[in-house]
């Protein structure tokens, strides 16, 4: 009879290779709605984006300063609907890069009835022209579209496609937020956990971050 316990010994001791590999911020990544601290407004008992995930329009925006949360409110919407995500950076892609994607999209709506998510960070950053060959696969329902910007939408998305928007905007992390963050990240973190870490000079760490949580969490890496 084999020893398995070696093997697990050996997938811990990768799992901590792994774990070491990352930043705390990354390891603190929310999977579900219910490990999102912050938004309330959104993700809370009741909000919008529990009711409904996806509301009743082709194109979700979200608008605020905390850039990496929005890409992780984009993957939680995906695993809950379990449907084909995709990710594009407008800072590096091109026109082709997004007809790539939608062709990859229209071939996998066969196979899923819930229409395939396209993320876009920073679509402020797209010209009229890029944002124009989203238009038709938004409208025909191919992709559902998840952009993220800091800029206001209102003068940096195209008219078509803001009409078809629907604007959530992000807000600044509040203060219990940010204690409760730290405090999450101390008592669950696969590395903090076994340290005894005392959090000390809060206000000043608080005040550093400007409300964003990554920096926050990069602050206690540090």
């Amino acid at each position: 009879m084999k020893n398995f316990s070696q093997y697990n010994t050996r997938y811990r001791k990768f799992q901590k290779i792994e774990y070491y590999g990352s930043t705390l911020a990354e390891r603190m990544r929310p999977k579900t709605l219910d490990d999102y601290i912050g938004q309330k407004h959104l993700v809370g008992e009741g909000a919008v984006l529990r009711r409904m995930m996806i509301p009743d329009a082709s194109l979700l925006l979200f608008y605020g300063g905390l850039r990496a949360w929005k890409d992780y409110a984009a993957q939680i919407i995906a695993n809950r609907l379990e449907t084909p995500f995709y990710t594009l950076s407008a800072v590096t892609s091109g026109v082709k890069d997004v007809r790539d994607v939608i062709d990859k999209a229209r071939s996998n709506r066969f196979f899923s009835q819930q229409s395939p998510i396209l993320f876009i960070d920073e679509i402020h950053r797209f010209s009229k022209s890029q944002q124009d060959s989203l238009l038709g696969a938004v409208e025909t329902g191919v992709v559902t579209l998840i952009g993220a910007t800091t800029e206001n939408p209102s003068f940096e998305v195209i008219r078509p496609l803001l009409s078809r928007c629907q604007l959530y905007v992000l807000k600044s992390l509040e203060k219990d937020d940010l204690l409760e963050l730290l405090h999450h990240a101390i008592t669950t973190d696969v590395i903090l956990k076994e340290k005894q870490v005392e959090l000390r000079e809060t206000d000043a760490m608080l005040r550093y971050s400007g409300g964003d949580a990554r920096k926050l969490l990069n602050i206690l890496s540090w």
